[in-house]
C-alpha cells in the first residue's frame, strides 16, 4: 500500500518539478474523498536548500524517513551537480527493499549516479536524453515517452510529464478513482499513457478549442455507441480526413486511441465502484464484449479486468 512518501530536496533543484511531487502527494484531499499520504520533504543536510531560481527552501528533516518510505522521489536538479552519497545510498536501499522510486525530469541523473538505472529502461526530458544515455551507458534510455516504469523505478520526462508519472504510481497502487480524484483537483488529464510521445503538438491530451471540447464531451457521454470517424466528423461538420487531422493536432492522438483510453478509464471506475458483470461493463463502455475489454486491459494496463476488480473493487466498496 502506498502510504509514506519522501521527497528528497536537492541543492539547485527546479522548483516546479519539486512542486509537482508536493502537489500530487503532499495535499490532504480527504474532504473530497481523495487519498492522503504521510508526506515528508527531507534532505541530506536539513536547513536552507538553494533552488536553481535563486531562492531557498527550508527543509527540517534528514534522510531517516526516506529509509522506510513506500516511495522515494527526487525532483529535477542541475545535471552536472554531484549527488551526495548519502542520497545515493537511500535510493539504492529503496530499490533493494522494493519501494517505489520516482524521478522527475533531470532527476533521472540523480538515479543514474546512484546506479539505480543500470540495466533499466529510463527517460528524462528530451533535451537531456542523449546526455543521460552517454553518462549512463548501462541504462536503456527512451527519448520519446512521457514516463517509463521498470520494476518499481519510474522516470518521468520533462516538467508536466512528472505529473503523469506520479499519477501512474497512484493509479497502480490505489486504483483509478484515487488518481482521478487527484487529477480533478489539479485540473489535469487523469491519464496519459507512459508511451505517449513527448513531441505532441499540445502539452496535454485535452482539447483546447471549444469546438473539439464539445465533441470530446459528447464522445464521453456516448461511449457505449459505435463512434466511427465518419459519425464524429459529421457531428463536427468536417470531412473525415479533416476531422482526423484536427483531432490529432488537438489531442496528440487518434480518435480511436482517445476513445479506447476513455473507455478504459470508465471501465476501471465501474470495476471499482459497481457490481456490474464484465459483460455489462463491456457493453456500457463501448467495448461490446468482455473478451474485447480484456484485450485492451492486458495491452494497456498489463492486467485483466477480473484481477483489477480483485485489487481495487472491494477497497472502494468497503
Amino acid at each position: 500500500m502506498l502510504q509514506t512518501i519522501a521527497c528528497i530536496a536537492m541543492p539547485q533543484m527546479a522548483p516546479f518539478e519539486f512542486g509537482v511531487i508536493c502537489e500530487v502527494f503532499g495535499i490532504d484531499r480527504s474532504d473530497t474523498g481523495g487519498p492522503t499520504f504521510d508526506f515528508h520533504v527531507v534532505a541530506a543536510d536539513p536547513g536552507p536548500i538553494p533552488t536553481k531560481l535563486g531562492f531557498d527552501i527550508v527543509v527540517h528533516e534528514g534522510l531517516d524517513f526516506a529509509r522506510t518510505a513506500d516511495l522515494v522521489a527526487v525532483p529535477a536538479a542541475l545535471i552536472d551537480e554531484p549527488v551526495d552519497e548519502r542520497v545515493s545510498q537511500v535510493l539504492r536501499e529503496a530499490v533493494e527493499r522494493g519501494a517505489w522510486v520516482l524521478s522527475v525530469c533531470s532527476g533521472a541523473f540523480t538515479l543514474g549516479r546512484a546506479g539505480v538505472l543500470d540495466g533499466r529502461r529510463a527517460t528524462t526530458h528530451w533535451m537531456y536524453t542523449e546526455r543521460l544515455a552517454g553518462m549512463f551507458p548501462r541504462a536503456d534510455v527512451d527519448a520519446d515517452v512521457l514516463f517509463v516504469q521498470d520494476d518499481k523505478v519510474v522516470t518521468g520526462a520533462g516538467t508536466a510529464a512528472g505529473i503523469d508519472a506520479a499519477l501512474h504510481i497512484v493509479r497502480t497502487e490505489l486504483g483509478a478513482s484515487a488518481a482521478n480524484m487527484i487529477a480533478r483537483r489539479m485540473v489535469v488529464p487523469p491519464q496519459r499513457d507512459g508511451g505517449q510521445s513527448q513531441f505532441i503538438q499540445t502539452p496535454v491530451a485535452e482539447c483546447r478549442s471549444d469546438s473539439f471540447a464539445k465533441i470530446t464531451e459528447w464522445m464521453v457521454e456516448h461511449l457505449d455507441e459505435d463512434l466511427t470517424v465518419d459519425l464524429l466528423a459529421r457531428k463536427a461538420l468536417m470531412s473525415p480526413r479533416t476531422f482526423a487531422r484536427r483531432f490529432r493536432a488537438e489531442t496528440g492522438t487518434t480518435p480511436n486511441a482517445w476513445l479506447n483510453r476513455q473507455r478504459l478509464l470508465r471501465a476501471q471506475q465501474l470495476l471499482e465502484e459497481t457490481s456490474f458483470t464484465l459483460e455489462e461493463i463491456a457493453r456500457d463502455t463501448g467495448f461490446g464484449a468482455a473478451a474485447v475489454m480484456r484485450h485492451h486491459f492486458v495491452k494497456v494496463l498489463q492486467t485483466t479486468p477480473t484481477a483489477y476488480r480483485r485489487l481495487f473493487g472491494m477497497r472502494v466498496a468497503s
